[in-house]
């Protein structure tokens, strides 16, 4: 079962390395983290970047400008669902939600 989770980011290069080293720890099996990131002027895009080089199963949609939480949600549900998930689940990156929970 193909699972994706599809986390928006915008400025949460604090929370992000955090997040997705968590969810590595759970070990799904066949998992793909989304990273959505609409050009955070933190830096979230080159973390993430860093993130999929020492993650392999994570990937990364840049998005060209900031266009709501919605719209980058749906951005990363069509990717997810063009890639043939299985099961897809949203995150968002601020910690309001529990990698554990999954």
């Amino acid at each position: 079962m193909r699972v994706v989770i599809v986390i928006p980011t915008y400025n949460e290069q604090e929370n992000l390395r955090s997040l997705v080293e968590r969810i590595a720890a759970l070990r799904i099996p066949d998992l793909k983290i989304l990273i959505g990131d609409d050009t955070s002027p933190d830096g979230t895009g080159a973390l993430a970047e860093e993130l999929r080089s020492t993650f392999p199963f994570v990937h990364i949609l840049h998005r060209l400008r900031k266009e709501g939480l919605g719209a980058a949600y749906l951005s990363g549900f069509e990717r997810a669902l063009t890639d043939d998930a299985d099961v897809v689940v949203q995150m968002d990156a601020d910690g309001s939600h529990d990698p554990g929970e999954i």
